[in-house]
C-alpha cells in the first residue's frame, strides 16, 4: 500500500508512542547476532547493519530492480523528518522493520512495506552540544543486536533501545571531560561488543574508541589514538611508541585524532579497523612544535576485536595539518592481485590518494591519485609514504592548496560492488588557502580550535578564492582499485552529491546535488533513471526486500559539512522539508506541492561602526563563528550576509540569549560578550553589503 507517514507527537522526557503496536499484529523485534551478521549474504533483503555487511561494501545482492527496468521506479512512501538540519544517516532494516535515525538522534520505527510508523524515541539530546558539532547536528546511522536498536547521541550516550517498544533498555556515558566531544557517527556492533568513537579534534579532543557489552553496557575496552601526558603513565606499549613521534608538551594541547566515523570489523581474521582524524590544533607547530609524525593522526589502525589491543597501523598523512583524515569509509574484499588473491582494506581518504592495504599487516599494496593534489607528488612505495611538497606546510603567509580541507572525498559512504569489482564515491577537486594564525590562543572546550588564519594578505587571499571557483569541480567517480584506475566519471556542476549504493541489478544509486535522486548502469556509468525529490540525499541508499518486493530508501536532507561551503541558496532550487524517501518498481506515491519560499531579500542598512570594531568583529567571526557559517561568511550551514530584517532584530537574542537553540544554535554568552556580539554583526552587516551585487546576481 501507498501511503504518506503522518507525524507523531510526542510530550515529556524519553516517552515512545508504542501504545499501538500491542493492537497490531507484533513486531518482528531485531534479532541480529554474530551468526546471521556473518551470514547475511543468505538474507539479501536484510540490511542489518551501516554497511549492510561486515564488510562495508555497501552493496546489495537484490536484482528485482535492474538496469533494463530501473525505468519504472516511483516512490512508494515517504516520511518528513522534523528537524530543518542535515541528514547523514542509512536506515537499516531487520524483518519488515525500517529503523531510521534523525537529527538530535530521534530514532523512528516504520514497518518497511508502507510507512506506517510503529514507534519513536527522543533522547532529549542536550541542545547546547549543538555548538560543539563541527559539522551539524548529523547521525551517520544506527545498529542492532538481539532484540537492541543501537544509537549514539551527539552528547555522548550510546543508548540500547528495545526494538519492539521503542523504550530504552541500558543508556552508558561515553565521553570524557574537558575536551569538546560529539558523537555523530555510527556505532558498529560484532561478537556482543558495541563499538564506538567520537567528534571533536576542531576542538583538539584527544581521540579514543570505546567497546562496550552490548547486552549491559558495561565498558569492556578503550584505545586512544594519541598519546596522553608521559609522565602519568601511557595506557598501552602503542602509545609509548607514538610519542616518540611527537614534540613539546602536545597532552596539553589535546593533539586532535578522533574516531569520528568509518569503523569496520572482519571476522575472518577478528580484527577491527577504525579510521583516525586530523591534529587539533590543524596547525602543526601549536600542537606539535619541532614536528614529527603525530601518531596515530591521519591512521588506519588495527586493533584486536576481543581487547583493543594494537596489531598495526598505516598513516596516510604524517604530521597532518591539512586536516586530511582517514576516517573515510574503508570497505574489505578479497581482491586477485598480483596474480593471488588478497584480503585488503580500501580507501580513499580525504588527501585525494587511494589506498589498498593487506588488511592482515597493513602492507601497502597500492595508492595512486584519484583527483588532482599538489599537497604531495606520490607515494614512496618502500615506506608507504607521501613525498610531501615542502610549500605546502604553510607558514603565516597564506598558501593555495588541493585538496582543501574538505578533502577529495569526505565522509559520503563509497560502494563496491564484487560484480564490476569498481568501487563507487563522490570525489571534488577544492583548493584552499591555508596559513597559521600567528595570535592563536587556545581555549579549552572551545571547538573552534584550528589555529588558521582567515584574515591578513588580502590581496592573495583574494586571488586564492578566485583561483578556487574558476577550478574546483566534482564528480562521481567509478574506480579500478586493482588497477588504481578510474573507468568512469559523472560530472556534477558543484559539491554536495550522496553516498553510494551498488546492487547485483547493475546498479548504482546516489543522491545528486541537482535535487535528485538518480541511477546509473554500474559498469558504465550510463544515466538510467532520474527523479527530482525536492532536496538534496546526501546519506548513502540502502536496499531491502519485503514480502517479495525490493526498495531502495535514502534519507534526504542538505547540511552537514557540505553546508559549510555550498549554500542552500547556490543549489538554484528551493528546498523541502529533509524527508526519508523509498522507492519501489511501479510506485505512484507523490511529493506534496513546495512551499512558498518566503520574503524577498533585503539589503541591510551600514551599522555605521567604526574600523576598529569591524576589524575586532571579523577576529571575532573567524575565532567563533567560521567552522559553521564559512570563511568570510561565505555559505555556512545558514549564509548570515543573507539575514532577514526580523534576523537582524533578533541577532542578539540569538547569539547571547540561546533563542534558536532548538534549531542547533545556542548561546555563546560564556564565550563573547554583548559588545562582541555587537562587533560580530557589524561585521557581518559590511560583509553582506560588499557582497549585495554578487548576492542579488545569484538569486
Amino acid at each position: 500500500m501507498t501511503t504518506r507517514v503522518r507525524k507523531t507527537l510526542l510530550a515529556g522526557g524519553m516517552l515512545v508512542a508504542a501504545a499501538c503496536v500491542a493492537a497490531t499484529a507484533p513486531l518482528s523485534p531485531a534479532r541480529v547476532d554474530q551468526a546471521r551478521m556473518i551470514a547475511a549474504d543468505r538474507s539479501p533483503g536484510e540490511w542489518m547493519g551501516p554497511g549492510r555487511t561486515y564488510d562495508e561494501q555497501r552493496y546489495s545482492p537484490l536484482d528485482q530492480i535492474d538496469a533494463a527496468n530501473v525505468a519504472r521506479l516511483g516512490l512508494a512512501w515517504y516520511a518528513d523528518l522534523p528537524v530543518d538540519r542535515g541528514v547523514e544517516a542509512s536506515p537499516i532494516v531487520i524483518d519488515g522493520v525500517l529503523y531510521n535515525i534523525e537529527p538530535w538522534n530521534v530514532t523512528v520505527a516504520y514497518d518497511a512495506r508502507t510507512g506506517r510508523e510503529l514507534w519513536r524515541f527522543d533522547p532529549k539530546v542536550d541542545r547546547d552540544k549543538g555548538r560543539l558539532a563541527c559539522c551539524d547536528i548529523v547521525s551517520r546511522g544506527l545498529a542492532a543486536w538481539k532484540g537492541k536498536i543501537l544509537i549514539a547521541t551527539l552528547d555522548g550516550r550510546l543508548i540500547a533501545i528495545d526494538a519492539r517498544t521503542g523504550r530504552p533498555v541500558w543508556s552508558v556515558n561515553t565521553l570524557e571531560p574537558v575536551w569538546p566531544y560529539t558523537i555523530t557517527g555510527a556505532p558498529r556492533v560484532f561478537d556482543g561488543k558495541v563499538l564506538i568513537g567520537n567528534a571533536g579534534a576542531e576542538g583538539a579532543a584527544r581521540g579514543y574508541v570505546t567497546a562496550y557489552d552490548a547486552e549491559t553496557g558495561r565498558q569492556l575496552w578503550r584505545f586512544h589514538t594519541v598519546p596522553g601526558d608521559p609522565a602519568k603513565g601511557l595506557e598501552n606499549k602503542a602509545l609509548e611508541m607514538a610519542a616518540k613521534t611527537w614534540k613539546g608538551e602536545w597532552w596539553k594541547r589535546g593533539g586532535g585524532g578522533t574516531v569520528w566515523d568509518s569503523i569496520v570489523y572482519d571476522p575472518k581474521l577478528d580484527l577491527v579497523y577504525i579510521g583516525v582524524g586530523n591534529g587539533g590544533p590543524w596547525a602543526q607547530r601549536y600542537r606539535s612544535p619541532g614536528g614529527g609524525d603525530n601518531l596515530f593522526l591521519s591512521s588506519i589502525v588495527a586493533l584486536k576485536a576481543k581487547t583493543g589491543d594494537y596489531v598495526w597501523h598505516y598513516q596516510t598523512t604524517p604530521g597532518d595539518e591539512w586536516d586530511f583524515t582517514a576516517t573515510q569509509s574503508m570497505i574489505l574484499a578479497d581482491l586477485k592481485i598480483g596474480g593471488r588473491i588478497r584480503q585488503v582494506l580500501m580507501q580513499a581518504p580525504k588527501n585525494g590518494f587511494f589506498y589498498v592495504l593487506d588488511r592482515a599487516t597493513g602492507e601497502l599494496i597500492s595508492a595512486e591519485p584519484y583527483v588532482a593534489m599538489n599537497w604531495a607528488n606520490g607515494i614512496d612505495p618502500k615506506t608507504g609514504r607521501p613525498n610531501v611538497n615542502p610549500e605546502a606546510r604553510y607558514g603565516e603567509v597564506p598558501v593555495l592548496l588541493t585538496p582543501g580541507a574538505g578533502g577529495g572525498h569526505n565522509w559520503n559512504p563509497m560502494a563496491y560492488s564484487p560484480k564490476t569489482g569498481l568501487a563507487y564515491f563522490p570525489v571534488t577537486e577544492m583548493y584552499m588557502a591555508y596559513s597559521v594564525n600567528p595570535d592563536f590562543k587556545q581555549t579549552p572546550g572551545n571547538m573552534s580550535q584550528l589555529a588558521l588564519s582567515t584574515t591578513g594578505y588580502e590581496l592573495t587571499r583574494k586571488a586564492a578564492a578566485e583561483y578556487a571557483a574558476q577550478h574546483n569541480k566534482t564528480w562521481l567517480t567509478a574506480w579500478d582499485p586493482v588497477a588504481q584506475k578510474e573507468r568512469w566519471r559523472i560530472p556534477y556542476p558543484q559539491r554536495g552529491s550522496g553516498g553510494l549504493l551498488a546492487t547485483a541489478g547493475n546498479l548504482v544509486f546516489q543522491g545528486t546535488v541537482n535535487g535528485t535522486f538518480a541511477a546509473y548502469r554500474a559498469d558504465t556509468g550510463d544515466r538510467l533513471w532520474e527523479t527530482p525529490v525536492q532536496q538534496v540525499p546526501i546519506a548513502a541508499p540502502i536496499s531491502y526486500m519485503v514480502d517479495g518486493v525490493q526498495y531502495v530508501a535514502v534519507n534526504a536532507g542538505w547540511g552537514g559539512g557540505l553546508a559549510h561551503s555550498t549554500t542552500a541558496k547556490s543549489l538554484g532550487f528551493p528546498l523541502s522539508a529533509p524527508r526519508l524517501l523509498v522507492f519501489r518498481l511501479g510506485g505512484t506515491a507523490k511529493l506534496p506541492p513546495l512551499a512558498d519560499e518566503g520574503a524577498r531579500l533585503v539589503r541591510p542598512a551600514d551599522s555605521k561602526a567604526d574600523a576598529a570594531t569591524i576589524a575586532r568583529g571579523e577576529k571575532l567571526y573567524a575565532d567563533n563563528c567560521a567552522t559553521c557559517h564559512g570563511e568570510q561568511a561565505r555559505g555556512g550551514v545558514k549564509d548570515l550576509r543573507l539575514m532577514s530584517p526580523a534576523t537582524h532584530d533578533e541577532f542578539m537574542d540569538i547569539v547571547i540569549g540561546g533563542k534558536r537553540r532548538e534549531k542547533g544554535m545556542v548561546s555563546f554568552a560564556d564565550i563573547i560578550s554583548p559588545d562582541d556580539a555587537k562587533a560580530i554583526h557589524a561585521w557581518l552587516i559590511r560583509r553582506a553589503n560588499q557582497d549585495w551585487d554578487a548576492i542579488v546576481a545569484n538569486q
